[in-house]
């Protein structure tokens, strides 16, 4: 994928995970499963990880602010937004999804290895 395809998929991302956590009101459909909200909160961590990573972004520093704002994003949700609540489990399902996502980005090239004879 060419860089400059990159850098739009990223900032999608973050948008997606920005509105994702810190919207008035809790985001996206009610399913009606039992911590769904937990994958959710996973996959748009990870897309920003993935992304940022791609793009080229120092990896400490953004592993440590999506970390961080993993944090203060269920802060912000408990003690600022009256719709809704803050919940540590989410705040480990983003940290998972950090994971994750470098994880994918690092490892996860879709190559098969050679076999040696």
């Amino acid at each position: 994928m060419r860089v400059w395809a990159w850098r739009i998929a990223f900032v999608a991302a973050v948008a997606l995970q920005l509105y994702g956590v810190y919207a008035p009101r809790e985001a996206g459909p009610h399913i009606g499963i039992p911590q769904i909200d937990k994958v959710a909160h996973c996959f748009l961590f990870a897309a920003v990880a993935f992304t940022g990573t791609k793009v080229g972004l120092p990896v400490r520093w953004l592993l440590g602010a999506l970390v961080a704002n993993a944090v203060v994003s269920e802060l912000v949700q408990h003690w600022l937004l009256p719709q809704r609540d803050g919940d540590p489990f989410d705040a480990l399902a983003d940290i998972a999804g950090v994971a994750l996502g470098a994880w994918l980005a690092r490892y996860g090239r879709g190559r098969v290895p050679r076999r040696t004879p």
